[in-house]
């Protein structure tokens, strides 16, 4: 559910420093808190088994993104141009998969569109050209829950008003992925959903609780994040991966990069 800022790093340092038992929420020792990635040497690079080109430009400031790309072993470098989310679809009409596809493509939009105009230059890897190959990827997600949308919530209040309703019945998270080849302009995307089952026990103190370990529940879809340690003890179950639910489908990453590959391969024919 994450959507996390820059907040989130100094947040998970700090709260790792404090709980150090808690490490295991994080998991791996492949993942990488920084937006500087150390390959596993003795893992495959997707991007390589699919001949495309590396590092991956990362169009997104979400930190539980950054990890799974470390945990998939794809080097990423982040770059990131904020657009206005909540002026684009309409909330009580789209369907979810269909307003998380409309805000990652605008995103991508918005992004080749600073980078092309040279917006981009003192943020962009050391060698990069337009001549060159690149494969940027974008996401977005919402959390759907008893028919309504839910983005980042406004305030606690609105926080709380989404939790105490997971208790009564389960929530969804809905992820979209974008990616698109520089320079040819080709672009693959999907959609990935899990559902998730909270016990009665959860309620809307676990907010007071997350911000007092500074953890940016404002800042995520649906105002929770599984991975903590104070929410995950409230799950009953999970449909779907969890990585889904963090924001970034591991499944739907490998099958978009097999599918552009493919899309170039008869491209180029």
């Amino acid at each position: 559910m994450r959507k996390a800022r820059s907040t989130v790093a100094a947040y998970a340092l700090a709260f790792f420093t404090r709980h150090p038992h808690a490490a295991a929420f994080i998991s791996s020792p492949s993942r990488d808190f920084s937006t500087s990635v150390s390959l596993n040497m003795g893992k495959s690079n997707p991007l390589v088994e699919n001949n495309l080109p590396e590092p991956l430009l990362l169009g997104s400031g979400s930190f539980t993104r950054k990890l799974i790309l470390s945990e998939m072993n794809i080097p990423y470098h982040k770059i990131v141009r904020e657009i206005d989310e909540r002026g684009l679809g309409d909330r009580s009409k789209d369907k979810p998969r269909d307003l998380v596809l409309i805000l990652a493509k605008a995103k991508m939009d918005h992004l080749i569109n600073e980078m092309q105009a040279g917006n981009c230059n003192d943020d962009l890897p050391s060698g990069f050209t337009s001549a060159n190959e690149w494969v940027v990827l974008t996401g977005d997600q919402v959390v759907t829950h008893a028919g309504n949308i839910l983005e980042k919530p406004d305030s606690v209040a609105q926080a709380k008003q989404f939790v105490t309703g997971y208790a009564r019945s389960p929530c969804s998270t809905v992820g979209s992925c974008v990616l698109t080849h520089l320079p040819s302009g080709i672009q693959v995307s999907g959609v990935d959903t899990a559902t998730i089952h909270f016990k009665p026990t959860i309620t809307g103190d676990i907010i007071d609780n997350l911000l007092k370990e500074d953890a940016p529940v404002l800042s995520c879809a649906g105002g929770l994040m599984i991975e903590h340690p104070l929410t995950r003890e409230h799950i009953d179950r999970i449909e779907g991966t969890e990585d889904s639910v963090m924001g970034l489908s591991k499944d739907l990453v490998i099958r978009l990069l097999g599918d552009l590959r493919q899309k170039l391969i008869e491209n180029a024919k």
